[in-house]
């Protein structure tokens, strides 16, 4: 079976890792492709890099109608048995070139439908319409929690069109023994600037206002009043447009020098070694990937919102701690243990839970049920 997948860039982000690790995972008899409308990123190349082909569709803005039959051509030529399209504006454009060129079989995955917002954009009722035009032009709509499920209902989605299928985390990508763990962290650390035996709370995500990466800031500040004996330190992996904003606000808390901002990159799991803990303060998520990968790399995680988690009982996941998402408790959750760093904790069974090999085998049966209908 071939098959296209289509989305609107392939910068780092969320959904962007998780289309990469379903193309590695995929039964083999699914031959895929990518289309990406704009910003082909570090994202592309990995997926290049891993041998899947990428086609740029440079799509110019939001408003782009040409873009439409270039999509359309695309389709026609590869000859594809079932496109799947990920992220608002590619569920839009791709649904439409897919119908447009005589696929019939067309999945789509809901991976950022917050209440109020899909994708940081306001589901005023002209979003909410387009958006409901477009789903009937496909075949089935994959959401990626329980609550995104619950939310395109309420918006009017037959539930005879809804799959849930959550997001799924590669476990042996985040296990490495004792040693190599520990040259690997040694390098990192050495790569950021981050001293050895400092204590480093992590977080990663793009650098939106929603991932509410204000309260690290603050919650560092905080962290250095308290002089522990590991000097706490920040790292940030990820980019976006409150990067700036960040930058300034730990300079006028006095912590610039002691935060650090990667920026975006597609090493994620290495990066994780650097870390002492993970924190996540966002207040809405419709997963929670970032946890699952803290867990995953054997971090204690402190977080405000993942709906993964929440969909399991507590025991699945001991190493990780709910909190509200302001500085002071981030703070007193986030300091370094007494005595030496722990060792890495063993993965627990929530990361097992949601293991890529599963949902992939999951989607390639959605798709071989579809294309045969």
């Amino acid at each position: 079976m071939k098959v296209l997948q289509v989305i609107t860039g392939l910068a780092a982000g969320g959904a962007e890792q998780q289309l990469r690790l379903l193309l590695r995972h995929l039964p083999d008899h699914h031959r895929c492709e990518v289309a990406v409308l704009t910003e082909p990123g570090t994202v592309a190349a990995g997926i290049r890099a891993d041998g899947t082909p990428v086609h740029h569709l440079a799509m110019r803005g939001n408003r782009d109608p040409a873009a439409v039959p270039r999509l359309t051509g695309l389709i026609r030529r590869g000859g594809y048995d079932l496109v799947h399209t990920h992220l608002y504006r590619a569920c839009l454009y791709g649904r439409l070139a897919a119908r447009l060129a005589g696929v019939r079989a067309i999945v789509a995955t809901e991976h950022s439908l917050l209440d109020g917002r899909i994708e940081g954009r306001p589901t005023t009722p002209a979003v909410r319409a387009l958006y409901l035009a477009a789903e009937r032009l496909g075949s089935t709509t994959v959401a990626v929690s329980a609550e995104v499920e619950g939310r395109l209902a309420a918006w009017g989605v037959p539930p005879h069109r809804l799959h849930l299928l959550p997001n799924g985390i590669d476990a042996a990508r985040h296990t490495r023994p004792t040693a190599s763990r520990a040259a690997l962290r040694q390098t990192l650390r050495a790569e950021l600037g981050l001293p050895q035996q400092a204590h480093v709370v992590g977080g990663v995500g793009r650098l939106v206002p929603g991932k509410r990466f204000q309260v690290l800031v603050d919650a560092l500040a905080l962290l250095t009043a308290r002089r522990a004996a590991r000097e706490p330190w920040l790292l940030l992996v990820g980019d976006g447009p409150e990067r700036a904003a960040l930058q300034r606000r730990a300079r006028l808390a006095g912590v610039g020098h002691r935060t650090v901002l990667t920026g975006e990159r597609d090493d994620v799991p290495d990066l994780l070694t650097a870390m002492d803990v993970l924190a996540a303060p966002s207040t809405r998520e419709t997963f929670g990937l970032a946890v699952l990968e803290g867990l995953a790399a054997g971090l204690p995680v402190r977080y405000t919102c993942c709906p993964a988690l929440a969909a399991l009982p507590p025991e699945a996941a001991p190493g990780a701690l709910r909190l509200p998402s302001d500085a002071a408790a981030y703070a007193d959750a986030l300091g370094p243990p007494p005595g030496r760093r722990p060792a890495a904790l063993p993965q627990p069974p929530a990361v097992h839970h949601y293991a890529i090999a599963r949902v992939a085998a999951e989607l390639g049966a959605l798709y071989d049920r579809l294309a045969t209908t």
